[in-house]
């Protein structure tokens, strides 16, 4: 088999597309651009605009579809560029597939593939089309996506000849077939060689649209962006009828009164809001990326910042993943050359993914396994927890049993003692070796079981059944030692305010040994046996109080994090295994690794390059630093901004004229934006990243209901000095006011975004340039040429002089009204 050439599967490329299951439909940038004017106020804006035009009022309505313009353009450019690097740090995760092109293997995207592609495949992959075997081996995939069906399922090759299975895959395909494979199935055990035949929507998945197909529910962030968006409509609803009911009453022009209302929506809008969190998430990707954390969904890096519990396995994140087999003992615990030919035959004709202990067990290369051949095996699963070889030598066949050594022992009849003689197993030789079991496990070894048993010569397949009346052979035992960074990482992690709880397969004894050698105190040990006995409510009731679940299934650890949330914990998973992908997908961060399995980075969020806690750790701190940028805007947009449009709908009550035209409004609003373009690279305080952090409605309404009214307190004041002091016309009026309300609530950022004392807190460089740039543009755009389109007129130089007074009180007292709030937000 050469595969095709890459010519021809250029060419299918072209003729079938893409091999996604929806395919991404790429539009043009003219269209995304277009979509942005989708928000309902814009397109009601640009009617408007259009009706004043028509009436007459041609230079008002193009100043608003500029400023209307620029808006829209500045949210595409900002989230157009954001996408981008996303889509760039996504492709550095893709999964592939090893595939046969010109003759040569090679590792190509699975987005690539086409029908007519040979792949090849092994345990830990996941299927990436619908497939005919050419060749298989001792073939396992689990397809319950499609079927239901939980247990993995054998695949046997009938059509080894390429033409014949090219042909086969343009006919009908059945789910139960032996001889086909399907999108999203995974495989468990062994290796086969497929013929690709049915492509990205055209596939069985595809077709029946499931799981795959169906949108991920909302994060924790999604959920906190939905409830913000209720609330600023619901103020904004009310605001706007209010202005627009008044302006009618006092029997002002229509048209007017409607466009300064759709104004005074758009201020009020957050509109900003998508875009700053694009560019803050993706910029948080970038930062991530460099800390070697590719992340591929964004919004979780949201969600790794409000993490609270980490749950992880111990081998390769709190030990080296340098398993060593240091021991091979009988059932008395002296060395035994038998135990360890066992072993490596069980570990080298096994055709499932090789475990690290395999690869230990492989290492001892003195082994001669030249005069025996493979049977049959029957594959590793969670539930068995053990994997069996038939192989045969001589004519002689023997199965021989290898796993989790409380199962193998119980499966056993008789032991063979220090003179290879099989002798029955009574209570007392039971003891004897789980005293042995134990006393390796207390010495950190992590141990297998290791048993045979002799068969017919025409035994003709191994069976579940066949691991019975086993002779215990002894006990592989392995060191993994405990990698030296990871103490200080847990210990920057508890400091983090993330407790982290160890979930593995091992017994507690060498789980134990490693969290004394790492100095980890332990809090609480639940056992997989416990777990099994606790309902749903029991374990959420004690779940909290351990710290290591010893012996448990994919199934028990699904349980535990499910047990975990629903004690409102943010959860976050570390996995790489196919066992791994339901608990990466339960998790509100599943975190994996970049050489796991197919199946577990399919299911992960983010992917660490270096499985090390501590680089998890620095990925934390800059999901925090994210969400902590993401709430500035957020309390800007609920504090001195709404404060500014509350003040706008009031003092149409006693104005006689509108305190702003819509233009005005509009392109204050503008300005506003671009102040806050740079806000996504801002610095975040040292305290701000010491703790998770979460979406908090309840503060967010109140700050804004502290803060606002502040602004708004500062801006009656302004009406008050502008109509007494300068007996302000309606051009002067809006002019001086247009001037206050940039200045506070541009400057105001610099109070906002810190806990701290302003001038103890460093703001990014930048954040200064354009805060400082756009205040003093909109003090000098009355002296331009496009004051009188704009409605503006050249204020007096002593109003400056107030308004600097004005700003320094507001500021200050702002500050002072910060301080009160983060008290009582404390003691509370």
């Amino acid at each position: 088999m050469n595969g095709l050439t890459s010519l021809v599967a250029a060419a299918r490329l072209r003729q079938y597309g893409p091999n996604r299951l929806q395919p991404a439909r790429q539009r043009a940038l003219l269209l995304q651009f277009l979509a942005h004017f989708k928000n309902p106020l814009v397109l009601v804006l640009l009617a408007a605009s259009g009706l004043s035009a028509l009436t007459g009022d041609v230079t008002g309505a193009l100043i608003i579809g500029v400023i209307v313009l620029m808006s829209v353009t500045l949210d595409f450019v900002q989230s157009y560029r954001a996408g981008r690097a996303a889509e760039q740090l996504a492709l550095q995760v893709a999964i592939t597939a090893t595939v046969l092109r010109d003759g040569q293997r090679r590792e190509l995207p699975v987005t690539e593939l086409v029908p007519g592609d040979v792949v090849l495949l092994s345990a830990g992959n996941l299927v990436p089309a619908d497939a005919r075997l050419l060749e298989a081996d001792d073939f396992f995939v689990n397809q319950a996506q499609l079927t239901g069906e939980p247990y993995p399922v054998e695949k046997r090759a009938s059509l080894p000849d390429q033409a014949d299975a090219e042909q086969a895959s343009s006919q009908a395909w059945a789910l139960d077939a032996a001889d086909a494979v399907f999108m999203g199935s995974s495989v468990v055990s062994g290796s086969a060689s497929v013929l690709i035949g049915r492509t990205g929507s055209t596939s069985a998945l595809g077709q029946i649209a499931v799981s795959l197909a169906d949108k991920a529910p909302p994060t924790a962030f999604e959920i906190g962006t939905r409830h913000f968006g209720m609330l600023i409509m619901r103020l904004t609803f009310l605001l706007v009828l209010f202005t627009l009911l008044v302006n009618v009453a006092l029997h002002r022009p229509l048209l007017e009164s409607f466009l300064f209302a759709v104004a005074l929506a758009v201020g009020l809008t957050p509109e900003l809001l998508p875009m700053v969190v694009s560019v803050t998430l993706t910029r948080g990707a970038l930062r991530m990326a460099a800390l070697k954390v590719i992340v591929k969904r964004p919004s979780a890096i949201q969600d790794m910042g409000a993490m609270d519990v980490l749950c992880t396995d111990k081998t390769g994140t709190l030990t080296e993943a340098k398993i060593r087999l240091e021991r091979h003992v009988d059932a008395g615990g002296q060395d035994d050359p038998h135990v360890l030919e066992l072993a490596y035959l069980n570990s080298y004709f096994e055709s499932g993914l090789k475990s690290p202990l395999d690869d230990a067990i492989l290492a001892h290369g003195e082994i001669d396994v030249s005069a025996w051949t493979k049977i049959d095996e029957v594959p590793f699963d969670f539930e068995r927890r053990r994997v069996s070889v038939l192989v045969q030598r001589a004519g002689a066949r023997r199965l021989v049993v290898k796993g989790a050594p409380e199962d193998i022992v119980r499966l056993c009849t008789h032991y063979q003692d220090s003179a290879d003689a099989t002798v029955a197993l009574d209570a007392a030789a039971r003891v004897r070796i789980t005293q042995l079991f134990d006393s390796l496990s207390e010495e950190g070894f992590r141990v297998l079981g290791i048993a045979s048993r002799d068969v017919p010569g025409d035994h003709p397949h191994a069976m579940v059944s066949d691991e019975s009346e086993l002779v215990f052979a002894g006990f592989a035992a392995f060191l993994d030692p405990p990698k030296a960074s990871a103490g200080e990482a847990l210990k920057a992690l508890a400091a983090s305010g993330v407790a982290v709880k160890i979930v593995t397969g091992d017994n507690e004894r060498v789980t134990r040994h490693v969290c004394t050698q790492l100095g980890v105190a332990i809090e609480g040990v639940l056992t997989g046996t416990e777990l099994a006995a606790l309902n749903d409510d029991a374990l959420r009731a004690r779940v909290e109080g351990a710290n290591l679940f010893c012996r448990v299934n994919p199934a028990q650890k699904n349980r535990i994090l499910l047990a975990l949330k629903g004690r409102g914990h943010v959860v976050g998973y570390l996995g790489d295994g196919i066992n791994d992908a339901p608990s990466l997908h339960t998790a509100d961060v599943g975190i994996s690794v970049e050489g796991a399995v197919d199946v577990a980075k399919q299911a992960a969020a983010m992917i660490l390059l270096e499985r090390d806690l501590m680089v998890l750790h620095q990925g934390i701190l800059e999901g925090r630093r994210t969400f902590g940028n993401v709430m500035k805007y957020i309390m800007m947009a609920t504090s001195s901004n709404f404060g500014n449009m509350f003040s706008m709908a009031a003092a149409t009550l006693f104005l006689p004229f509108l305190p702003m035209l819509p233009m005005q409004i509009l392109l204050n609003n503008l300005m506003y934006d671009v102040s806050e373009i740079t806000l996504p690279m801002d610095n975040v305080d040292e305290e701000n990243l010491a703790q998770p952090k979460r979406w908090d409605m309840t503060f967010i309404r109140n700050f804004m209901l502290t803060i606002g009214p502040i602004s708004s307190l500062f801006d009656f004041l302004t009406f008050y000095l502008l109509l007494s002091l300068f007996n302000a016309h309606e051009s002067l009026f809006r002019t001086g006011w247009f001037v206050e309300s940039i200045a506070t609530q541009v400057l105001v950022i610099f109070v906002i975004r810190t806990r701290r004392n302003p001038l103890r807190s460093h703001p990014n460089r930048w954040l200064v340039l354009t805060s400082l740039g756009v205040v003093v543009t909109a003090m000098l755009l009355p002296f331009t040429p496009l004051a009188p389109y704009l409605g503006f007129t050249p204020l007096p130089l002593s109003y400056f002089g107030l308004l600097g007074a004005l700003v320094v009180a507001y500021l200050l007292m702002v500050e002072g009204g910060k301080q009160w709030f983060y008290r009582r937000a404390t003691r509370a």
